[in-house]
């Protein structure tokens, strides 16, 4: 074997091994959390917004990445209950299931995610009055499964799931408001 060829097979190796160390899943506490926060003031009883956004049947009424979700899906989950959702995050189509680890009626709720088995984020909702309804604050919060997860998400996907987050509680205000007051 020529010295160039070695040079060549050494790079190569290198590459590969560089490549693949990009695609390592991260412990879970090796990247730190990403925060989407997305706030909206509704003119709707924080009870009544409450009600609405911790029932899974509506969530494809106004959160665009919401495609579908299954299970039971009528009522305000409690904690413990569970749901699968079908998604498309930032491009990405997937499915999560979804359970309640908190509810504070009707101040805070949130649901832990799992796809495929692995931690996906935390969707948490709080609620505050004001004069004229509810201050409504959705926040999700997920980490890097990897390495080049982390590139796309700083380079990418951050802006694209904020954007995607603040056209839903846009969405979901003007739902809300153009409904009958309960």
């Amino acid at each position: 074997m020529t010295p160039r060829t070695r040079t060549v097979l050494a790079l190569t190796a290198l590459l590969l091994a560089i490549a693949a160390a990009f695609f390592i899943p991260l412990p879970r506490d090796a990247s730190p959390a990403t925060r989407i926060i997305s706030i909206v003031e509704i003119q709707r009883a924080p009870s009544a917004v409450f009600e609405f956004v911790t029932t899974p049947a509506y969530w494809p009424a106004w959160h665009p990445s919401s495609l579908s979700v299954q299970g039971t899906t009528d009522h305000p989950l409690e904690v413990g209950e569970q749901v699968a959702e079908e998604f498309r995050v930032a491009g990405r189509r997937g499915r999560v299931v979804w359970t309640v680890s908190v509810k504070t009626y009707p101040v805070r709720w949130s649901i832990d995610g799992v796809i495929d088995g692995r931690a996906a984020g935390t969707v948490t909702y709080m609620l505050a009055p004001r004069t004229n309804g509810t201050r409504f604050i959705r926040e999700f919060t997920y980490r890097a499964p990897s390495v080049w997860f982390a590139i796309l998400n700083w380079i990418v996907l951050k802006g694209t799931i904020q954007s995607e987050s603040d056209e839903a509680v846009m969405r979901l205000k003007r739902l809300l408001e153009s409904m009958p007051a309960r």
